[in-house]
């Protein structure tokens, strides 16, 4: 199915203000093939001091238009796409607004409160014609391109046997006043905004083969007594593989993902926000490999810096390009989309499973 093709760069509107939103903004600055063209908040001045603030460190050419109403910026000729950092609970209704308008749509995870609902956000992209894609930057890092060679090699890996991940960050003592601990707007909580990172990089091991059933457990809940802060999960696949996940906003920082293969194994300690990310590592059997940036790249004196991004070498940037490419080839993209669905349908047959104490759920189709 062929999309709307705009004319290059692509004009990227954000709808919401949110703090990820200055990250992507200094990482569409760096894209080559996109621009933030408007910005909206339910708050127009609000929208004005987001610009005013990263204007001033990244600008460009023209500053980007302030938008009070969500729907003013999509009525707008001059956007091509959106960007969505909304609570989750309100993403459905600006993505199916969106598609409907004719902009192409680059969504924050979770994607969706429901599969279900995501499936109504897909199809409205789809029936418009427009583009739709999950914002997880890690799957746009180059070390994954290296990585699934690897895990595709069977003489060093072979077929892969057990996938385990954690992802955690320890809150501070007023995170209870953050909307990802408010159930209304983030029902999932932790395993939301953090799981989705784990359940997606088992999908990658697996090349997005969904598993048959899981079993998962909320450890702890936020001080409304409902939404999770730490929560574990089993996912188990009819050929007898295996994946393990915990996510928490109550440990310490920690973000690897470990494939074990019947002849060798791969790990990433820092398989989200890379600690380096102009020489992302991995270690395959005890060894470690970088991903060097090619020589057209400038690589600063201390790149050690825990999500660093923009440069064209990042992978956020490259997330943005990405997306562009895939507007531009005027052809739509069924994998993204397909992708954000497979680890939904999973989230909530976790988040069901919990429900029950722990019972095995099987993961629709």
């Amino acid at each position: 199915m062929s999309t709307k093709q705009p004319k290059q760069p692509l004009r990227i509107g954000f709808i919401g203000a949110a703090r990820i939103a200055g990250k992507n903004w200094k990482a569409i600055y760096h894209s080559g093939n996109c621009v933030v063209k408007a910005v909206a908040a339910r708050d127009k001045s609000k929208a004005e001091t987001f610009i005013e603030t990263h204007q001033a460190e990244f600008s460009f050419e023209e500053a980007p238009t302030a938008y009070g109403d969500y729907s003013e910026l999509l009525d707008s000729p001059e956007i091509d796409a959106v960007y969505v950092p909304l609570p989750t609970a309100l993403r459905k209704k600006w993505v199916i607004k969106a598609a409907q308008a004719g902009k192409h749509v680059i969504c924050e995870k979770p994607c969706a409160v429901t599969a279900k609902d995501l499936r109504e956000m897909i199809e409205a992209c789809r029936e418009n014609q427009v583009q739709f894609m999950d914002g997880v930057m890690f799957m746009h890092s180059p070390r994954l391109e290296v990585l699934r060679k690897l895990l595709e090699d069977e003489r060093r890996i072979g077929p892969i046997r057990r996938i385990s991940s954690e992802f955690t960050f320890l809150a501070g003592d007023d995170f209870d006043e953050n909307i990802r601990v408010n159930s209304d707007l983030e029902p999932a909580g932790c395993l939301g905004d953090l799981g989705w990172y784990n359940l997606r990089v088992i999908l990658f091991a697996m090349q997005w083969q969904l598993p048959s059933k899981v079993s998962a457990h909320i450890l702890a809940v936020a001080d409304d007594g409902k939404t999770p802060t730490a929560f574990s999960g089993e996912l188990f696949y009819s050929n007898g593989v295996s994946g393990s996940f915990y996510c928490s906003f109550d440990a310490e920082l920690q973000q690897w993902a470990n494939m074990c293969g019947q002849k060798g194994t791969v790990s990433m300690k820092d398989f989200i926000h890379p600690w380096n990310s102009y020489e992302p590592s991995f270690e395959i059997n005890r060894i470690e490999h970088r991903v060097t940036a090619g020589p057209e790249v400038k690589v600063p004196a201390n790149p050690h810096v825990l999500g660093e991004t923009g440069q064209p070498w990042g992978q956020d940037t490259r997330m943005f390009q990405n997306f562009a490419k895939a507007v531009f080839s005027g052809t739509l993209n069924e994998d993204w989309p397909a992708i954000s669905l497979k680890t939904q349908l999973i989230l909530d047959a976790c988040l069901a499973s919990a429900e029950q104490g722990g019972e095995l759920v099987a993961v629709a189709g």
